[in-house]
């Protein structure tokens, strides 16, 4: 695992000032760029996937699309995306969510995710942890369960962790990489 976390750490750019003056902004372009960076970081996921026993992934807008389909297929499950409010044509449910100056929402195609699945949440990064706070209740409300969920990269210092864990209930938290 040492290896893969060079590799991926390796590929990570850091980006002072961006979005706002004093973020350091962890760019995982140059990532996706590299074939054998995002091929192990897919498998990796894809590993915790078949662990967790996830019958479907679902992927947080933007970058969750990105990581998270990929890992579906080699995975061979389903993949669902789940949008901001308004993307999704159609019978939706939406979970509401608040965020540092405000609040957003997120949805997912209700016929989607049925009492028999379980649920693989992946995503790029972990900061605050209200989207995917957000995303767990959503899939319990769907009526399906939560197997999980992955990311790359958790942000340490902005307490995502000890948010989420209460609202996993026990379901496993796994991060690649710990910035």
């Amino acid at each position: 695992m040492t290896d893969i976390k060079e590799l991926l750490l390796s590929r990570i750019r850091d980006v002072a000032d961006y979005p706002e003056p004093g973020v350091m902004f962890k760019d995982i372009t140059p990532l996706l760029a590299d074939p054998a960076a995002f091929t192990a970081l897919t498998d990796a996921l894809a590993e915790i996937a078949e662990r967790t026993g996830a019958t479907k992934v679902i992927g947080l807008e933007a970058r969750g699309f990105i990581l998270g389909a990929p890992v579906a297929v080699r995975a061979g499950l389903g993949f669902i995306p789940v949008r901001k409010a308004g993307k999704l044509p159609g019978a939706t449910l939406a979970q509401a969510y608040d965020l540092e100056y405000g609040s957003a929402e997120i949805e997912v195609h209700a016929e989607d995710l049925t009492a028999e699945d379980r649920v693989l949440v992946v995503d790029d990064v972990l900061a605050t942890g209200g989207t995917a706070e957000a995303s767990v209740q959503l899939i319990r409300r769907a009526g399906a369960e939560v197997a999980g969920l992955a990311v790359l990269m958790e942000l340490g210092f902005l307490s995502g962790r000890a948010r989420l864990e209460p609202t996993l209930n026990g379901a496993p938290l796994e991060a690649l990489l710990t910035v």
